[in-house]
């Protein structure tokens, strides 16, 4: 019996999880509590038996997209993939949760601090990998002696600019999914 309760309790968490997802992408980090409730079909009052506060439901998301970008980019620069393979590969991960990520650069600002803080922890991880990537290439004499803060905030602004102007270059799709190929060709035409 405990056994059943404790999975009942996982599985009633992992659709809070996964509603919140689905809540804070379509509407909003500013999204009432009971719109999440609703749409992970449980009490009000469950939420906050899984998660005491709005920022801890909020981090817990957070904290599900920093594992996965993390555990990919590390992976790939172990593998000693170039920095072209690093692109595609981060641009992947950004499409499998582009709506929460558009919601996550366009509301950074409305954050609490520690989210804010998470947030800025998560680009610091990225941008280890692309300094790891790209100091071979650079010492190779294949990427231009460009500042590194440049070369990874200018492929950040380049994402975030087609993210933000989504609905004007990809109305009906994703604008990641659709300009991937030339995001980094010219990305890559910049820095070589």
């Amino acid at each position: 019996m405990a056994g059943s309760r404790k999975l009942q309790k996982e599985q009633t968490r992992e659709r809070i999880i996964a509603a919140a997802l689905k809540v804070y992408s379509e509407r909003g980090f500013s999204s009432p509590t009971t719109v999440i409730a609703d749409e992970a079909q449980v009490s009000h009052g469950s939420i906050f038996v899984h998660f005491p506060t709005v920022e801890s439901l909020f981090l817990c998301l957070l904290d599900g997209f920093s594992q996965d970008l993390k555990s990919e980019l590390h992976s790939l620069v172990e593998c000693g993939n170039d920095i072209t393979k690093l692109l595609e590969k981060h641009l992947d991960i950004l499409i499998k949760h582009e709506a929460f990520y558009k919601r996550l650069t366009t509301e950074a600002v409305y954050l609490p601090e520690e989210a804010k803080n998470t947030s800025f922890h998560i680009q610091s991880t990225v941008s280890i990998h692309f300094l790891q990537a790209l100091e071979k290439e650079i010492s190779a004499g294949e990427i231009k002696h460009i500042p590194f803060h440049m070369i990874f905030n200018t492929w950040l602004g380049l994402i975030h600019y087609y993210l933000l102007n989504g609905d004007f270059f990809a109305p009906n799709e994703s604008v990641l999914t659709r300009y991937k190929n030339t995001l980094i060709e010219c990305f890559m035409a910049l820095i070589k």
